[in-house]
């Protein structure tokens, strides 16, 4: 159970540590202003409150997920009927005791939406799927953000206008010439194959004590977040969804750009932000992204880029570019806008692209082709029982305007 009055002390506490910091920094910049360095020792003190300060806002956000999850003891099978109750019995004793025929009976059926798998695979029970996609949600920064799509063939196409039909005024007896219908193209996202292969004894199944449920959505929803937000970001789109960091990029506005090339901002200096200007280069990207896509644009980069961006302030009013998130369901935020830390993001270096801001919701989309299923091997790793899991998944950007890179370069 949550003890709501922990959960305060734990805001209470990042606040006040964050007053800490922003103290100590302050005094960090008078002493650059006023010498030219500032005390090493100031430094180190602020390292180490980074840390604490991190630490203390992924408690908090552990915290707010575990308040969003189901109580422990709720019913488990809310939402299904008895043909759904019945194959996830039998769906556990396959994958607990080998017994296959229970399951067979099921695809001879056209009761249910579950079938066998040529190869012996099969379909995991819809309940215990969706607490697996859940896991995954919660874990996968990009799940949190792009738009998700389930489909039942091997790809999905999506229309795309890429230009602007033109209008045009005219008096009422005026001459009304053909005007610009604009163009369209097409958006092709394939799914590729994922797969998790977890293990166990016969014995740990046997026991009555272990949660198999739980154990495997663990096991499968753990390796499936970190392989999926890995590709999401920087896949390639061979064998894989293809990463948004995978396109070329241009320090060019969206209306001279070529449609499949994304707009970045350089910081000014190889390799890490301008000493002078860290904060306006922060607030020129946020500026680059149209006004339709701000209300739900976030900030994506790695812990240690969130170190740097702490220290900053805005030039003309001195305050601090980035606040904590001090309330139940409110995240950290930088200009306003809400920060995702995805440790997927390159780290500052010459030429990386470490920070993305921008509305993945209209940028990004995933797709999950319908259906996860287990393959049972108590065979080629005996006394071991192989479970080969897997899913098919694609994901690609389908706007390129909605999405703004910067990068850590001279120009």
């Amino acid at each position: 159970m949550i003890d709501m009055n922990e959960v305060r002390g734990a805001t209470d506490t990042l606040a006040r540590a964050f007053e800490e910091y922003k103290s100590v920094n302050d005094q960090r910049l008078a002493d650059l202003e006023r010498n030219g360095s500032a005390d090493t020792l100031l430094g180190e003190k602020l390292v180490r409150m980074d840390k604490s300060i991190n630490d203390l806002q992924s408690d908090i956000t552990k915290v707010k997920t575990t308040m969003r999850r189901p109580a422990k003891g709720a019913a488990a099978y809310v939402g299904l009927d008895d043909g759904d109750t019945a194959y996830k019995g039998a769906f556990l004793r396959y994958v607990t005791k080998g017994v296959e025929h229970e399951l067979s009976g099921f695809t001879q059926t056209k009761e249910m939406d579950v079938i066998s798998d040529q190869q012996g695979g099969y379909m995991v029970p819809t309940e215990l799927a969706s607490r697996i996609v859940t896991r995954q949600f919660e874990a996968t920064p990009m799940r949190q953000m792009a738009t998700i799509m389930s489909i039942s063939s091997e790809a999905v196409e999506m229309l795309r206008d890429t230009s602007e039909a033109d209008a045009q005024w005219v008096s009422e007896l005026g001459t009304r010439a053909d005007t610009d219908q604009g163009s369209i193209g097409r958006i092709r996202i394939p799914v590729h194959e994922l797969y998790a292969q977890p293990k166990a004894t016969q014995k740990l199944l046997d026991d009555s004590i272990i949660n198999v449920e739980e154990w495997l959505v663990e096991r499968v929803s753990g390796k499936f977040a970190r392989r999926e937000n890995t590709a999401f970001v920087t896949g390639d789109g061979i064998g894989q969804p293809r990463g948004f960091l995978s396109y070329s990029t241009q320090a060019v506005a969206d209306a001279s750009r070529s449609w499949g090339v994304l707009e970045h901002v350089a910081t000014g200096s190889d390799g890490a932000f301008n000493a002078s200007s860290g904060s306006d280069v922060l607030i020129d990207l946020m500026h680059r992204l149209k006004a339709g896509y701000l209300p739900k644009a976030m900030w994506m980069f790695p812990r240690a880029v969130a170190d740097v961006i702490r220290k900053f302030k805005e030039n003309s009013t001195n305050a601090y570019i980035w606040q904590p998130g001090l309330q139940a369901g409110v995240p950290s935020t930088l200009l306003g806008h809400s920060i995702v830390l995805a440790e997927d993001m390159p780290q500052i270096a010459s030429g990386s692209y470490s920070v993305a801001f921008g509305n993945f919701e209209e940028g990004y989309t995933i797709v999950d082709r319908i259906g996860l299923r287990v393959l049972r091997d108590p065979y080629t790793s005996a006394p071991f029982v192989k479970f080969r899991c897997s899913k098919r998944v694609g994901g690609d950007v389908v706007n390129f305007e909605a999405i703004k890179l910067l990068k850590f370069a001279a120009a």
